[in-house]
Order: C-alpha cells, then sequence, then structure tokens
C-alpha cells in the first residue's frame, strides 16, 4: 500500500514540474514574438561584427523595433487598464 502512495506522489512531482516547464516556455515563446525583431538584429549585428563587417545597419534595425515594441507596450497601459481600474493622474 505504501508503495503506490509513494509512486503517486512520484507522479505528482512530475506533473507539476511539466507545468512548471510548460508555463516558462510559453513565457519565452510571448517575449520572443514581442522583441523579436529586436533580438533578431542585435544578433544580425554582433554576427557582422564578429565576422569583420559593419553591423551598424542591423543594429540600427533593432533600435527601431526596440522603440517600436516599446510604443506599443506604452499602449497597452499597465496592469491597472487590464483589471479594469482607471489610472491615477
Amino acid at each position: 500500500m505504501q508503495r503506490q502512495s509513494k509512486s503517486r506522489q512520484l507522479g505528482q512531482g512530475m506533473t507539476e514540474y511539466i507545468i512548471i516547464v510548460a508555463l516558462i516556455a510559453i513565457a519565452a515563446i510571448a517575449v520572443y514574438g514581442f522583441f523579436g525583431d529586436t533580438i533578431r538584429g542585435q544578433m544580425g549585428a554582433m554576427t557582422q561584427e564578429l565576422a569583420g563587417e559593419s553591423g551598424q545597419k542591423s543594429l540600427d534595425k533593432a533600435k527601431g523595433a526596440a522603440t517600436s515594441a516599446g510604443t506599443v507596450a506604452g499602449e497597452k497601459g499597465t496592469l491597472g487598464t487590464y483589471a479594469g481600474q482607471s489610472e491615477k493622474k
């Protein structure tokens, strides 16, 4: 009887671990989707610089994408906006 209980506890621990990993993966996908252009631009600039070329074009692209993402984030508001609370200024 005790062996079956221990097996269930191990299964429960594994299930909780899988749920946590899934939530982290979803968060990572959301962040990459939001800042993907910025990340790609910066990686492109680093790659070009390592190759001995100028990465300024890719860096400018990354800056533009970051500015755009910041504007979109500003338009979304804060957590209070989603909770239906008005912002006090």
